[in-house]
């Protein structure tokens, strides 16, 4: 899909849509309760039906109920037991989320579970898993579109290099609560990303599981647990919020009081209005493409922790550096630095959306102030499908070419 942007006023109030980072981690922790919980304030977002679907396929039911909620679903969640499993084919699609998160959950049946997905996603690092599944005499077994994963995974003492993506901390902390005894996930060197850690801690712990830090780099998880169901609201995300702020819009249904590493923007947002800045997102990469865009529009920035950008739905630091370069804007890309200038033009040729849902958002930003058509703009169905009507109703003027 092409989307045409022309010189926009934003201008209004706009609400939020539901975490998807927490959507995910809710409705895993229920589809491996014992009995039937009940989530609200669920976007169907790319991501979440990849998880709705793998969920179903290791026996969970999940169905749709009728709700308050006009804009988003609410679901009725049965949840099962994944060690008695005879085994089963899990399609992941593009999300990292779905396929990091239930690679442990997968192994704790002893019968062989196929994981497949784009080749984008399979191409993305697994080693931390692999080293894991070596060490326990596992199999995973992974090519271009498939994996293949046979347990059984047992409880111990786990030594995980601290700086890689907690989407792997996470799929242990989901799975070995459900291992005979107690483990221990040790992390090594400096914690990137831990609120996205004490989110799936908080998830845990709504369903009656139980994890927690002895120190800053080492977590407790206590063996022969089980989910308890639990009906639960989905929060408003800070991830796709941000995306709306650079915008210049207001953003209703956010708490405050989130786990979300992402609510931090408000912040970087202020900071990099008073001139230019350097901002660490070693906690928050999901943010790269939002302040660089943000930066963009107004006095430049220096962004530090940014190696991870690399490793996304596509290398955020480059693709935004090749979008920027259309606007007129110099970016240089460094280890683990990106620097952004400022001064944007009307764009030279149109923009691609390296079929990056955070890609798109950050340059439909930059086309309300310059204009701008972008191509591939279908990526923000990934976590945000209804991105372009919601910003329409605060003024974006937009046209959409299928």
């Amino acid at each position: 899909m092409k989307v045409i942007i022309r010189p926009s006023d934003i201008n209004g109030r706009i609400t939020a849509p539901p975490s998807k980072s927490m959507a995910h981690r809710l409705l895993i922790s229920a589809a491996l309760s014992e009995g039937i919980s009940v989530i609200s304030n669920v976007a169907e977002s790319q991501d979440i039906l990849a998880t709705i679907s793998c969920l179903k396929s290791l026996g969970a039911e999940i169905n749709e109920i009728e709700s308050g909620d006009w804009d988003y679903k609410t679901l009725r969640v049965r949840g099962t037991d994944p060690a008695k499993s005879r085994g089963a084919s899990l399609d992941c699609n593009e999300s990292g989320s779905t396929l990091r998160f239930l690679i442990p959950i997968a192994a704790l049946s002893e019968n062989e579970m196929k994981m497949s997905g784009s080749r984008t996603l399979m191409g993305r690092p697994l080693s931390v898993y692999e080293d894991i599944f070596k060490k326990q005499g596992l199999m995973l077994d992974k090519n271009d579109t498939e994996l293949r994963v046979k347990g059984r995974l047992r409880s111990g003492e786990f030594v995980v290099p601290a700086n890689i993506s907690s989407q792997f901390i996470s799929g242990l902390l989901f799975a070995l609560p459900l291992c005979e005894t107690d483990s221990v996930i040790r992390l090594d060197g400096k914690v990137e990303s831990k609120p996205y850690i004490d989110m799936t801690m908080q998830a845990l712990e709504c369903y009656g599981v139980k994890s927690g830090w002895s120190d800053d780099h080492t977590i407790i998880v206590p063996g022969s647990q089980s989910y308890k169901a639990s009906d639960m609201r989905v929060e408003g995300d800070w991830s796709n919020a941000a995306y709306l702020m650079a915008l210049g819009a207001d953003v209703d249904g956010l708490d405050e009081k989130s786990l979300q590493g992402d609510k931090v923007c408000t912040e970087l947002f202020r900071t990099l209005d008073k001139g230019c800045a350097e901002l660490d997102i070693s906690d928050c990469p999901d943010l790269g493409p939002a302040l660089m865009a943000y930066a963009a529009m107004n006095h430049g920035c220096k962004l530090t922790g940014t190696a991870r950008l690399r490793i996304k739905e596509s290398d955020r630091g480059s693709a935004m550096k090749e979008e920027l370069s259309k606007f007129g804007v110099d970016v240089e890309i460094f280890e683990n630095s990106i620097k952004v200038g400022c001064g944007l033009t009307e764009p030279s040729e149109a923009l691609y959306g390296h079929n990056d849902h955070r890609i798109v958002m950050a340059l439909a930003a930059l086309c309300t102030k310059t204009g701008g058509a972008i191509e591939g703009a279908e990526a923000v169905a990934k976590s945000f499908p209804d991105y372009f009507d919601k910003i329409s109703e605060i003024g974006a003027i937009i046209k959409k070419e299928h």
